[in-house]
Order: C-alpha cells, then structure tokens, then sequence
C-alpha cells in the first residue's frame, strides 16, 4: 500500500457539531468567534442501510445442529403473534409485524425504539 493511501488519523475525526450541540461547550470559545453555519443534514438521507426483520433466535449445541435433519423442528424464543425485531445496519430500530404489500413482504412498525438519531 503506498503512503497516499493510507488515512491518518485526522482524516477520521468529525466535527464536533456534526450531530447537534453538546452538552458541554469549549472552556476557550472567543466570544468573537464566528458562528458556524447550521449542516445540512439532508446529505445523511440518501445513506443506504441494511433493514432486516428478525424472527427468532434459538441457542443449540454444534452437536444438536450436526444432528439435525430434514423435517427436524428448531424451537424458537417467540411465541406466536409476538411484535418481531426490525434492525438497522444489526441495531434495533424497534419493533413490528409482517404484512402483504402488493404480494411481497413487508413490516408494520406497531413501536420504535428511542434512538440517538432521532434528534437529526
């Protein structure tokens, strides 16, 4: 790998303000200092992530897995009827339902977790 490839690690840091005030402000702030422009943070919206649906889960020895065959049943930790997990990029965005849309799947969201992103 060349040099001009490698990112330091000031290529890495973001602005402090990039996710809205802080609860702490600089003990140095000039009073003069220019005010900052407000971000535009339309730019984050077209950021593709993954959405996925979780069933269930179940825990089983690798021993009970290699014993599994066709037509075997795994029980799982959800009763039926239960509100399934919607995930975004593995972290939990809240929780819903399946539905039929136009002959595919899709999810109904009944709650929705309180997220950091909110605020945004």
């Amino acid at each position: 790998m060349s040099e001009d490839t490698l990112l330091l690690d000031d290529d890495l840091l973001l602005d402090d303000d990039l996710f809205g005030p802080q609860d702490h402000a600089p003990a140095t702030a000039p009073s003069n200092a220019p005010a900052k422009a407000p971000r535009d943070m339309q730019f984050f919206s077209h950021l593709p992530v993954q959405v996925s649906l979780e069933l269930a889960s179940a825990e089983l020895s690798l021993g009970e897995l290699m014993a599994m065959g066709e037509g075997d049943i795994v029980a799982l930790d959800r009763m039926v009827g239960e509100p399934l997990d919607l995930r975004v990029n593995g972290t939990l965005l809240g929780r819903g339902e399946v539905v039929e849309v136009k002959g595919r799947y899709g999810v109904r969201l009944l709650e929705v977790e309180a997220s950091k992103l909110s605020g945004i």
